[in-house]
């Protein structure tokens, strides 16, 4: 949609006369002006002008068409430093896909909605892929409702085109407490499950830190053994929830008989320390790859599932 150049009414209304019911009496541009669209979810795409939005509109229906001769990319090795060493540092997420994805193939989809979830039509090595990755930097990569409706529609755009996903996880679980619960979570967390259960094109889940609870399992097509793999990087860490409220709240009791702060600090610190080292990808990792290196098995294994389904 072109910024200011065009709305979408859902109904006639009236404009002229005085106000006899309904809406009453509102400006044409009132209903519908395309710069509301973007934080509605409506629009995937905000434009500057027709021409641009006809250039937007060839390049997102490029990816539907199939592999391109040529491409280039960044500097792999650039991958290894995408992701801070301290797991209390956020990164930018699109940054890392930047680093990723074929140069300029990046083509994101409702940026301004559901700000959790970064969904994206990519290339890697020429292959159009998917790329539906949460984001750290907002509520530290928790999904909320929103996040679940965009993630679930993306999924169903890639099906219906039979592009393969490609999910980079990084998120402590569905978002919780009294504040999200009023939004429906559960049913809109139920739409990416439902939309992972229908996919006939592969998915891949790339761990890059988070992996924790129903959340990441959503991620991952339903669990982490439903994806054509699941791979993790050296900062990926794994538990059934957040791993600070896991101790918080399993072992209150425990805390609690600590009279000393300082003591019951440390206390803390330590058995989280331990459930961090417990659960990193290198302690449970079947296989090692560094981030550098992990470009040739997606692409090798993007292309033989996109043979299959006669991409």
């Amino acid at each position: 949609m072109a910024a200011g150049a065009a709305c979408a009414p859902c109904t006639a209304v009236q404009t002229s006369t005085p106000p006899t019911g309904g809406l009453g009496v509102v400006a044409p541009d009132d209903v519908g002006p395309a710069a509301m669209h973007p934080t509605s979810g409506v629009v995937d795409v905000l434009v500057d002008d027709e021409q641009q939005a006809t250039e937007v509109a060839q390049r997102y229906l490029s990816y539907f068409q199939g592999p391109v001769p040529e491409w280039s990319c960044a500097d792999q090795r650039l991958l290894r430093h995408a992701v801070p060493e301290n797991r209390l540092r956020a990164y930018d997420v699109r940054a890392l896909i930047t680093l990723l994805a074929d140069t300029g193939s990046v083509l994101e989809l409702r940026r301004s909605f559901g700000l959790g979830m970064v969904t994206a039509l990519i290339r890697i090595e020429g292959r159009p892929l998917g790329l539906m990755a949460n984001n750290p930097q907002h509520l530290g990569g928790a999904i909320d409702a929103a996040a679940s409706d965009k993630a679930a529609r993306f999924m169903r755009l890639c099906n219906a085109h039979g592009l393969p996903v490609l999910s980079l996880c990084d998120t402590p679980g569905f978002m919780v407490g009294p504040q999200a619960e009023t939004t429906a979570l559960v049913r809109h967390n139920a739409r990416l499950f439902l939309a992972a259960a229908s996919l006939q094109v592969p998915v891949f889940t790339v761990v890059l830190r988070k992996g924790y609870g129903l959340g990441a399992q959503a991620m991952a097509a339903g669990g982490f053994h439903e994806t054509l793999f699941t791979v993790a990087w050296p900062t990926g860490e794994f538990g059934g929830m957040g791993l600070e409220g896991y101790v918080r709240l399993g072992f209150r009791k425990e805390m609690q008989a600590i009279a000393d702060p300082a003591a019951r600090q440390a206390w803390y610190e330590a058995k989280l320390a331990g459930l961090v080292e417990q659960g990193k990808a290198l302690s449970i990792a079947s296989v090692l790859r560094r981030p550098g290196q992990w470009h040739p098995p997606i692409c090798g294994v993007a292309i033989k599932a996109a043979t299959a389904i006669g991409n």
